[in-house]
């Protein structure tokens, strides 16, 4: 254990609908080599893109990863879509990193957030 407080989490805000988001969920396979790199470089490479509003992770335990990228309009996303360094690492994920993966597009109709106070 720590003897420092670990940073909060909170997820990314809500937005002003209408918008987009991408719900990209993961079982990747044992060899992940490379994949820090790629993921850490992908992260970089869509905070380009403009309309991109952010980007939420989860991982359970069992090995599910969800990853929620939010983007302002759906030239955006497409934008993002095809990035040849996206479409790059596409290609290497479904050859080496995952085991199997969904995506999900949808448009946001309604969108609200809660924070609690402090204290």
């Amino acid at each position: 254990m720590s003897d420092h407080p670990e940073t909060p989490v909170a997820p990314v805000e809500a937005f002003e609908p209408p918008y987009y988001v991408a719900v990209f969920a993961t079982v990747r396979t044992p060899d992940q080599t490379g994949y820090g790199e790629t993921n850490a470089r992908m992260e970089e490479l869509v905070k380009d893109v403009p309309g991109f509003l952010g980007m939420d992770h989860a991982q359970t335990p069992g090995g599910l990863g969800i990853t929620v990228g939010y983007f302002r309009d759906a030239e955006a996303l497409a934008e993002w879509r095809d990035n040849a360094e996206h479409r790059a690492a596409q290609r290497r994920g479904r050859a080496d990193w995952y085991q199997n993966y969904t995506l999900h597009v949808a448009k946001v109709e309604r969108s609200h957030g809660f924070t609690r106070a402090p204290g």
